[in-house]
């Protein structure tokens, strides 16, 4: 990815809306006492990253959304670097693997790497992350995880498809 002005500000808007999105309207919902549970859909604009402007991008705003977010509103914990390795993945993957085909997506071909991103970033390193800081059993945490990821999978699908169809379509039509 060559970084260009335009790439840089939409970057920062996208980092921006994950940290609003993450940070003021997400929620942390208590499971085995331990805030395991943080239901936000702040990771959407973060894979819209990886896929709009490559896998750079996606590292770049997931990283920086982590570090500001934590910054701007830490929700009362320490800092862990493996959240931040999962929010840069979570931009890494789609990225990696939508990319180069970002114009003609198919609705299934985003959802399989939703899918993907989020079995690898979301449940199994977070969950690991949180089993590091508070001590929790890992199967003790993956059940109410994967019980939100059921949730939150198809509405990460369709937002992702349909904002990157509406981008290529105002591209197409801005050159």
């Amino acid at each position: 990815m060559r970084l260009t002005t335009r790439h840089a500000a939409n970057l920062g808007l996208l980092t921006a809306v994950s940290i609003v999105l993450t940070r003021i309207f997400g929620f942390i919902v208590p499971v085995a006492g331990v805030g395991a549970l943080r239901l936000s859909f702040g990771e959407i604009p973060i894979i819209l990253a990886g896929v709009l402007f490559g896998p750079a991008g996606g590292v770049l705003t997931g990283l920086a959304s982590d570090l500001i977010g934590y910054m701007i509103n830490s929700h009362g914990g320490a800092f862990f670097p493996g959240f931040s390795l999962s929010a840069a993945l979570t931009g890494f993957i789609p990225g990696w693997i939508l990319f180069r085909h970002r114009g003609s997506l198919r609705l299934w071909q985003v959802g399989a790497t939703v899918l993907v991103t989020d079995l690898i970033a979301g449940v199994l390193m977070n969950t690991l992350w949180l089993t590091i800081l508070y001590g929790q059993g890992f199967f003790v945490i993956l059940p109410m995880r994967l019980l939100a990821r059921l949730v939150t999978l198809p509405i990460y699908t369709i937002a992702v498809f349909w904002i990157n169809r509406a981008y290529q379509s105002y591209r197409r039509g801005a050159n």
